[in-house]
């Protein structure tokens, strides 16, 4: 609070600030941008170093669904059993979770994978790689999430301000 100039009995008030969301924030898109292409390059590399049989299991896709779900649970809930999201902690997440691993798992890759099989008299392999996919990466999930849990607690909270 100050006094207006020229109006000595007025007192002013801060202007509140204005918080942009983080979707808005140039810097943090960077983050994401940078951690997307990494992590996309990552799994082009691999993908093409295992190229998929039309009529079998696309192995590459699922591995690297299933490890991005148990990093992801993992990251995500180390970070959120250490601390608030923000300043690293959120960079972190933004970076690895959203950015890196959300460019390295792929359901777009999975879900043409499926429809492939199904439509090349492959379906029983395209029923078993779907539901096996969903079933192994919420399983992987939930490992990593309990990872998490078990590093949170050795970890404890990072000291509040």
């Amino acid at each position: 609070m100050g006094v207006t100039a020229g109006e000595p009995d007025r007192v002013s008030t801060p202007a509140p600030v204005a918080h942009r969301p983080a979707h808005r924030l140039p810097g943090l898109l960077a983050l994401i941008f940078v951690g997307g292409a990494l992590g996309t390059g990552i799994r082009a590399s691999l993908e093409d170093a295992a190229p998929a049989d039309p009529s079998g299991v696309p192995w590459a896709t699922l591995t690297i669904n299933v490890i991005g779900s148990l990093l992801l649970g993992l990251l995500l809930e180390t970070l959120a059993r250490t601390g608030a999201d923000a300043g690293r902690r959120r960079a972190a997440r933004l970076t690895l979770g959203t950015g890196v691993l959300g460019g390295f798992t792929t359901y777009s890759t999975f879900a043409v994978e499926t429809v492939q099989r199904l439509g090349h008299g492959a379906a029983v392999v395209g029923v078993a790689y779907a539901v096996g996919s969903i079933v192994l990466g919420a399983a992987a999930a939930a490992a990593g999430i309990a990872g998490g849990r078990r590093i949170g607690r050795r970890a404890g909270p990072e000291p509040r301000p």
